[in-house]
Order: C-alpha cells, then sequence, then structure tokens
C-alpha cells in the first residue's frame, strides 16, 4: 500500500504526514477521493476506501438518530464520510492535519456552517461529541502513536468511537513487506499494521467494547473498522 519513511517521535511523524499531505500527497488523494480519471492502484483504494465509508454509514443510518447528533470526523480529507453525515441531518466538526484538504472540502461543501471544517491534528481537537469517528488515519502511525490517538479521541466522544486501522496478521505483514520492496510514485508514507486484539484491549480500558465490525480488502486496501459504544 505504500513506501517506507523514516520514523521517529510523534511530532516528527506528524510533521511527514502533514508535509505529504500538502504536497504530492494532496493532489494525489483528491483524485481518489474524487471521480475522475485515475490509475488502476487510485482506483482500486478509492473503491476500498468507499467500502469503509459506506459500512459506516449504514451502522448510523440503521439505528436512526443521525439528526442533531454531534459527530466529529476526525481526518476528514475532502469530506467524503462528512458530506453525508450532515445531509443526514447531524452536526459535523471534521478536521485534517492537511490545510489543502480542508479548503478542499471547504469549496465543495453546499452550506458553509455544516460541515465545520477546520485544520487540526488529532490531539489539537477538543469538545464533546455523542460520536467520534477516524477512517484511514492511525494507519500512517506506528503502534504507540495510534494508542495515544485512540485514547485522545475517546475521551472526546460521549458514547460512541468508530475507527479504522489496517489490522496485522501474517498475511498482510508479508504482503507489506513484498510491496516496500517496490517504491512508486502511486505509494504513500508508510502503512503501519497494527494488531486487532492489541486494538479492543486500548477500547475496553477505555471503557468501551466493540458493537460492529467489518473488514474491507480490495488488491490494494485493507481496513478493519470498529464501532466501539459506551
Amino acid at each position: 500500500m505504500s513506501a517506507p519513511i523514516p520514523t521517529g517521535n510523534y511530532s516528527q511523524d506528524k510533521e511527514i504526514v502533514r508535509d505529504y499531505f500538502n504536497s504530492n500527497g494532496f493532489d494525489r488523494w483528491r483524485r481518489i477521493y474524487g471521480e475522475g480519471e485515475v490509475s488502476k492502484v487510485q482506483r482500486d483504494i478509492r473503491v476500498g476506501h468507499q467500502q469503509t465509508v459506506d459500512h459506516v454509514l449504514r451502522w448510523l443510518r440503521a439505528d436512526g438518530a443521525l439528526v442533531g447528533m454531534s459527530i466529529c470526523d476526525a481526518g476528514c480529507g475532502v469530506g467524503s464520510l462528512s458530506f453525508p453525515l450532515a445531509a443526514a441531518g447531524a452536526q459535523v466538526y471534521a478536521s485534517d492535519i492537511s490545510a489543502k484538504m480542508i479548503a478542499e472540502a471547504q469549496s465543495l461543501s453546499p452550506d458553509p456552517e455544516n460541515p465545520k471544517f477546520e485544520v487540526n491534528d488529532l490531539e489539537g481537537i477538543s469538545g464533546e461529541y455523542d460520536t467520534v469517528i477516524c477512517l484511514d488515519v492511525i494507519i500512517h502511525y506506528p503502534f504507540n502513536e495510534a494508542e495515544e490517538m485512540i485514547r485522545h479521541l475517546a475521551s472526546l466522544s460521549r458514547s460512541r468511537l468508530i475507527i479504522s486501522f489496517a489490522p496485522k496478521n501474517p498475511f498482510y505483514t508479508m504482503l507489506k513487506r513484498i510491496g516496500e520492496f517496490f517504491p512508486g510514485s502511486s505509494k504513500a508514507t508508510r502503512a503501519y499494521l497494527h494488531p486487532e486484539k492489541a486494538i479492543k484491549k486500548i477500547l475496553a480500558d477505555l471503557g468501551f467494547k466493540v458493537k460492529r465490525s467489518e473488514f474491507t480488502a480490495t488488491q490494494f486496501y485493507f481496513s478493519r473498522v470498529y464501532e466501539a459504544v459506551k
């Protein structure tokens, strides 16, 4: 899925991710999140990401309580999840580490008030929300940093936290190692894999229990998404 980048402390990793998504990564991922022509790999990732978004929307719509719900979309990109949530009646706060991503989302928004878009990294988010959602973000960070992110996001949630991550198992570990031998223009930052049991333990320690889970796998995209509730 991605090419290696130097690892380091949390602030260094954040700067690498911020710089990437404010430079060549922005154009690449704007195309992936959009509807125009893209490469085969990018089209495959677009399909996988949209499937993850669709899983989350189905969960929330099935519960029938979106109108008036406060939702934090942490790492919103160009709004692929934020816009349908706002259209369904939720009050959405949407943030992203990339100023370019936020500017693009704002330019696409039919309503300047909802979603409310803001440039912010995850630990900079404050407030309290009925539901906090973070999709396809912690894949960019090693486990200790991902744990910090999850803990902070959980502290913002009144009742529900929805997160996605790339699960660590022998098959995907092998696949990632093979991919790292073939860096290319379609690749981004390093993809970190995280054990499902370890993510569940973090959530349990924070008082959350996994209620629903879905797994998405395409040729170049794989993601486990958990809905955890108090």
